[in-house]
């Protein structure tokens, strides 16, 4: 399919309306073998999903090669994909002797991971890289060189950053270019549109990335809990009124119609939920819609 690609920001890059996350593709998930990763990455691309969402320590440092395994496949696909990954979590684990659990943001922290990165991936340079969690020790201006470093030499395209509060990007931004923040944020988890993250996406001209846009498959898994029954029966009653549509689609949809041009990051490892998921593109929610899922929600009419 063919979906117009959206830029993160002015002079960004460009990436699909809906982007397709790998978190589950290996060990931490479906544990899916070079030849399945292949036919998931066409299969994706195919749908117009053609932006991949990765992190250095998704499957415990093993997913991203895993991934570039079966990239190397299908080299020609890379101009066709663009590849965005995080940096900054010190996972321990069998491939880190990491003591404990922390952040770092250091610039040889960002150069080591990057240069890792793009080994992994078997690639020449990263469309997007993003510091994954904000680290209390961070130096904006460090990071700031180090990022322009890692531009000048063609490693990395774009920067920007992942659950970051509206204060902290705004530090980070005075120093360098931030085309995005990848926040969590569903129908389930309303806090980015009330807490300034989403406003100031807005101010800046840049779109928000949403992880865990069906609530992390809440959803789908936890049927009994009250805020995600309330939830559903919206979303079924908006996609019983239109004709072949699915309330996990309406629920895409309600990330879509803000106006900062939230890009949801589906987590799935199936390609026609990946297809399903494209859909939501379509759907174009009215206010009343819309609002009878925030009012389902919170539990409450608003003020």
């Amino acid at each position: 399919m063919n979906y117009e690609k959206v830029l993160l920001s002015p002079g960004g890059p460009a990436v699909s309306p809906i982007v397709t996350g790998v978190m589950k593709w290996g060990l931490w998930g479906r544990q899916m073998g070079t030849t399945q990763m292949l036919h998931l990455i066409e299969a994706s691309v195919e749908a117009g999903a053609t932006t991949f969402d990765h992190a250095d320590i998704y499957g415990h440092y093993t997913t991203e090669a895993e991934f570039g395994a079966a990239l190397k496949n299908r080299p020609e696909l890379r101009s066709r994909i663009q590849l965005v990954t995080k940096c900054g979590i010190c996972l321990p684990g069998p491939h880190r002797q990491y003591g404990l659990k922390h952040y770092d943001t250091s610039a040889a922290h960002i150069r080591r991971s990057t240069e890792q990165s793009l080994r992994n991936l078997h690639t020449d340079y990263i469309d997007l890289l993003l510091i994954h969690r904000p680290d209390p020790l961070m130096h904006p201006q460090e990071v700031a060189e180090t990022f322009e470093a890692l531009r000048s030499e063609g490693k990395v395209l774009h920067f920007g950053v992942s659950n970051f509060s509206p204060a902290q990007l705004e530090t980070l931004a005075a120093f360098t270019p931030v085309v995005t923040n990848q926040v969590q944020a569903n129908a389930m988890h309303l806090a980015p549109f009330s807490d300034g993250t989403f406003d100031q996406c807005l101010q800046k001209g840049i779109r928000p990335m949403a992880w865990a846009p069906l609530g992390g498959e809440r959803f789908f898994t936890h049927p009994d809990d009250p805020q995600v029954s309330r939830v559903r029966t919206a979303c079924e009653t908006i996609a019983a009124s239109r004709e072949g549509i699915h309330s996990d689609q309406v629920m895409l949809a309600f990330l879509l119609r803000h106006p900062a041009g939230i890009v949801p990051v589906i987590g799935t490892g199936n390609a026609e939920r990946i297809q399903s998921s494209m859909k939501a593109l379509d759907i174009r929610l009215s206010r009343e819609e819309w609002f009878s899922i925030w009012t389902a929600s919170s539990g409450r009419e608003v003020d």
